[in-house]
């Protein structure tokens, strides 16, 4: 079960920003936010590079290495209305410096989602039809990714334990994890026990297909590991997410 061919996903930029265009495009970001009308305050800018190279060899003969690399920018300003103070914020991250969205945008959405915040109010008590913002959905689909954890599974705690191949969401929704993406900020090429990294669909028209194990948990299970084994330095493997993608539905 161990990898033994290690793809190239794209997922390493050689360029590195110095420490004084880092610090510019923290004060873009931040300046582009307090340049919103009704912005009071800020929190601050941040720009940020990172590097690491990954080797792993374990026990059972595997031994494979990668490099990652990645970048950001982000913002988060505040204002106030009657006494009441609201904050928001806007981020951009990606593998390559060029996928950068530029810092006055950044800070642009920053402030206008600040503002956005001012005045709102408590709906009256009823059924409503609703668009979650983007951020919404992403947390949506973190509690899927949490419930069908291998680990939670074997556990017995999770409120999904007993819903295999039946439907969890609507018959739109379906749920993918792509480790093998070029160029994903979750992507590489071998996960943390060793095993070949697969994209695999976890929620497929809204009927739950697989879960998140590992070695362990998998055992636990009685079933295959299904190589989303993830770990840090100086930790153990746990099931875990790479690239963690809702399908977009019919709109």
């Amino acid at each position: 079960q161990l990898a033994k061919d290690i793809p190239s996903l794209d997922i390493y930029d050689e360029s590195e920003p110095s420490a004084d265009e880092l610090q510019s495009r923290a004060l873009s970001a931040e300046e582009a936010a307090r340049a919103v009308p009704g912005i009071t305050n800020s929190e601050g800018g941040s720009a940020s590079h990172g590097s690491v190279e990954v080797m792993l060899a374990t026990s059972n003969g595997f031994s494979g290495q990668y490099k990652r690399s990645s970048f950001g920018i982000s913002a988060m300003v505040l204002s106030e209305k009657n006494g009441v103070m609201e904050r928001d914020y806007d981020y951009t991250a990606a593998v390559y410096d060029e996928d950068l969205k530029d810092p006055t945008e950044i800070g642009r959405r920053a402030g206008e989602r600040t503002m956005e915040r001012l005045g709102a109010i408590s709906p009256t008590t009823g059924a409503y039809p609703v668009i979650y913002d983007n951020r919404v959905s992403s947390s949506i689909a973190s509690h899927i990714a949490s419930a069908i954890n291998g680990a939670a599974i074997a556990r017995g705690t999770s409120f999904l334990k007993d819903m295999m191949g039946q439907a969890i969401a609507s018959s739109s929704i379906t749920m993918i994890d792509d480790p093998l993406r070029e160029s994903g900020i979750g992507s590489s090429p071998f996960e943390g026990e060793g095993r070949p990294r697969q994209r695999r669909i976890k929620v497929e028209g809204g009927v739950l297909k697989g879960w998140f194990l590992d070695l362990v948990s998998a055992k636990q299970l009685g079933l295959d590991p299904t190589g989303n084994a993830g770990r840090g330095i100086g930790t153990t493997a746990s099931p875990a997410t790479s690239n963690w993608i809702m399908q977009p539905g019919e709109t």
